[in-house]
């Protein structure tokens, strides 16, 4: 038990020369070492666990006043809608749809178990921040979504991993650990909207091709649907006839 002390013991002191710890960083945080028996050789295996260092999240401005639903125009389905706010907030379509589907998967009426609500699962809190009123709104629920993800993309100067991250643990969580939290939930969830993102993306640049397409082809159509109406005119146009006898006493009828 000496021996095992004193190698640990001996270790910790190296620990320290190689990564000194201040006096303040002392009392926020401790180092354990934990000896157990490994299965496979049946040595003693030491390993270090240290407690994270206390981190307080960075402050931000919080907004002054609400800003009102912006009144566009009513989009006639729920996914235009979704393209209408984002673009209108400059946040890239194809996130928030990936946000959306791993949230609430488009149901308004969601509700999780932790009470986060409607189609992009606002709590309380972050509803009331970003002025949505009834988080069962589609409309106000996703502008309030999307008025957040413009915040968070902001305060994490595009970085899109800490601004997803975020969504779904807090600021205060990422800031915390300086980066995405160890969280499990969080980690799967970074995963599925990457997936989605990918996805997403992909379908947006088929719409996008399929347009210009369209585009191309309009002045072809427009040249070929004038001339066969130039033709169809031609032919509706009035023609008299004209008689005439021939030198066999025929009669002989012609159109100019």
């Amino acid at each position: 038990m000496k021996i095992i002390c004193s190698i640990i013991l001996g270790w910790m002191v190296g620990i320290a020369a190689v990564h000194p710890v201040s006096a303040q960083e002392t009392v926020s945080r401790h180092i354990t070492v934990v000896v157990h028996p490994d299965l496979m050789t049946g040595k003693l295996v030491q390993s270090v666990v240290v407690q994270p260092k206390d981190v307080p999240a960075r402050v931000h401005a919080p907004l002054k006043e609400p800003t009102p639903i912006q009144q566009l125009p009513l989009a006639t389905n729920l996914i235009d809608m979704v393209e209408q706010i984002a673009r209108s907030y400059g946040v890239e379509v194809p996130l928030v749809h990936s946000v959306i589907r791993a949230e609430s998967n488009y149901n308004p009426q969601a509700v999780s178990p932790a009470g986060a609500l409607g189609i992009m699962q606002l709590i309380p809190a972050t509803a009331r921040r970003f002025g949505v009123t009834n988080p069962f709104d589609a409309r106000q629920n996703i502008e309030g979504g999307v008025r957040y993800l413009r915040f968070l993309l902001d305060y994490y100067k595009n970085d899109y991993p800490k601004a997803i991250a975020a969504y779904n643990a807090g600021e205060g969580a990422v800031d915390r650990y300086q980066g995405i939290p160890p969280y499990q939930e969080t980690r799967a969830y970074l995963i599925q909207v990457a997936r989605n993102l990918r996805a997403a993306r992909q379908a947006e640049e088929a719409k996008n091709k399929a347009a210009q397409q369209m585009a191309a082809n309009r002045p072809k159509e427009a040249e070929t649907r004038a001339a066969v109406e130039n033709a169809a005119a031609s032919d509706q146009q009035y023609k008299p006839i004209r008689a005439s006898v021939a030198e066999d006493g025929r009669v002989i009828y012609r159109t100019q």
